[in-house]
């Protein structure tokens, strides 16, 4: 991804301090940022799901292509400095390689995803539990249109009978 930063014109330089929030799961922005230097860290729900320390990686993009609020929020892990783009949407009409960065980026994800589900699918064939539902999850990615896509799990925790939850 460092061939992003060769198309970062017009972004401007942003420093977080180690702890620092980027960006809040749940805000709408429109931002973009784009990481020059330091290490982030990725959360869903308040656990951490991924560290982001490659130059040219980009964060805030699913927010920006599906007009939703932010899925995740991100964190400096440490002293981080990032190209930041207030009106995302326009710098990506405006630089196509980018924005085909990001789709090669997105599509890398899916495919992970859906040979992880896969695997997880053959391991777990006629197990009869609970993961047998992992077929249902695949052929609603294969057949997902452009309505209302909604990523990741919103779902609120049942409640333990002695309210542990």
């Amino acid at each position: 991804m460092r061939a992003v930063l060769d198309h970062c014109v017009g972004g401007v330089e942003a420093n977080f301090a180690a702890d620092a929030l980027v960006l809040n799961e749940g805000e709408t922005t429109g931002r973009l940022y784009v990481l020059i230097d330091g290490k982030l860290e990725v959360l869903k729900g308040g656990t951490v799901v991924a560290t982001v320390s490659e130059p040219g990686a980009i964060l805030g993009e699913m927010s920006v292509l599906l007009g939703k609020p932010h899925t995740a929020t991100v964190r400096a892990a440490t002293a981080s400095k990032v190209y930041q783009f207030d009106d995302a949407a326009a710098f990506l009409k405006s630089q196509p390689a980018v924005a085909l960065l990001v789709a090669q980026l997105l599509a890398q994800r899916l495919n992970a995803a859906t040979t992880y589900l896969a695997d997880i699918k053959r391991q777990y064939a006629g197990s009869g539990n609970h993961l047998s539902l992992i077929g249902s999850v695949l052929e609603s990615l294969v057949n997902l249109t452009g309505s209302a896509p909604s990523p990741g799990s919103d779902r609120v925790p049942e409640r333990l009978p002695d309210s542990r939850l």
